[in-house]
């Protein structure tokens, strides 16, 4: 990574050098950038045909779907403690009003 100008960082992916005008902190862009490249290197190592094209798209279509079932595990894990949380509070609420019954005498039955 060469910082050649400010908020310019120079990348490298699969290779190629990619100067990247942010505000975000450099360190920051190269870990991204580390992150795509080493997805790259996979999709490359994967498939037969060496186009770059090819694996830029194989590349994206990974990190989608890493981001997708990240996204839906978030949401499917927070819909499932909120339903926890309702059926264990209504299992409490029945247990207490049970042991509240059955706590109580017993009305006594007169001939």
């Amino acid at each position: 990574m060469d910082e050649q100008a400010a908020g310019v960082v120079t990348v490298e992916i699969l290779g190629q050098r990619y100067p990247i005008r942010s505000d975000l902190d450099g360190a920051y862009i190269a870990r991204l950038a580390s992150y795509v490249d080493e997805k790259m290197q996979r999709a490359a190592n994967r498939t037969t045909v060496g186009d770059s094209v090819r694996v830029a798209v194989l590349t994206a279509l990974n990190i989608a779907d890493e981001y997708f079932r990240y996204r839906d595990a978030r949401t499917v894990t927070s819909g499932d403690v909120i339903k926890l949380t309702t059926e264990l509070e209504e299992l409490v609420d029945r247990a207490v009003a049970q042991a509240t019954n059955d706590a109580r005498p017993s009305p006594a039955i007169s001939k």
